[in-house]
């Protein structure tokens, strides 16, 4: 989950410099699904580990 939402953090840095997403309100909405996606794909992989 840690490398997922640290690849997340830096492309939307990148997004926010080049001024490619300017709305905050989508900047939020990205970055809250792309932590539910990290988070998701932690579970799933804990559950496959676990087993």
């Amino acid at each position: 989950m840690a490398l997922l939402s640290g690849v997340l953090f830096i492309v939307l840095g990148i997004l926010t410099v080049t001024r490619t997403i300017r709305d905050p309100l989508i900047l939020v909405g990205v970055m809250v699904l792309g932590l539910a996606f990290a988070g998701l794909v932690a579970i799933v992989a804990r559950v496959v580990r676990g087993k």
